[in-house]
């Protein structure tokens, strides 16, 4: 049996880093827009049920869905990042990619402005800090599913 990180094997891990992304935005994302909505620096509620397009999920589904596909890709990366960062900087780093295309990809498709004012402003830094929270949850996840994983697979030995 090959080893891919810490875990036993690849779709082991996938679904693993799936699991922590999903996660992450349901409790360290949407935990983050429980404190920052109340102030005013976030536009919507966490945990918000509102059904979005094409195909009417909830919207918190709906961002726990695509935090699943990034904890994926942090499941490819994570061996990387852990060893020249450490599990939670690393984890916190990852949290920019999200960043980036959200800020490259997705606002220009949406029709969003980019810019300098939009760089500079505080919803700039509320999206950095959001995804950096989310990063920092992946890791934490993803290391709380391998360590499980590892007692039952010792167990089991």
């Amino acid at each position: 049996m090959t080893r891919f990180g810490n875990t036993s094997s690849l779709p082991v891990r996938l679904a693993l880093g799936f699991a922590a992304g999903f996660l992450s935005v349901l409790v360290f994302s949407h935990g983050m827009i429980a404190v920052l909505h109340p102030a005013g620096l976030f536009p919507f509620g966490p945990w918000d049920m509102t059904p979005v397009p094409p195909l009417g999920v909830p919207q918190t589904f709906s961002g726990a869905f695509w935090g699943g596909l990034w904890g994926i890709l942090y499941a490819f990366l994570e061996p990387r990042l852990t060893a020249k960062l450490g599990w939670w900087l690393g984890g916190i780093v990852f949290g920019l990619l999200p960043t980036l295309v959200f800020w490259l990809v997705v606002m220009p498709l949406k029709g969003m402005p980019l810019g300098l004012d939009f760089f500079l402003s505080p919803g700039a830094l509320v999206s950095v800090a959001l995804h950096l929270f989310f990063g920092l949850g992946v890791a934490v996840f993803f290391r709380l599913g391998t360590r499980l994983i590892g007692r039952s697979g010792r167990a089991a030995a």
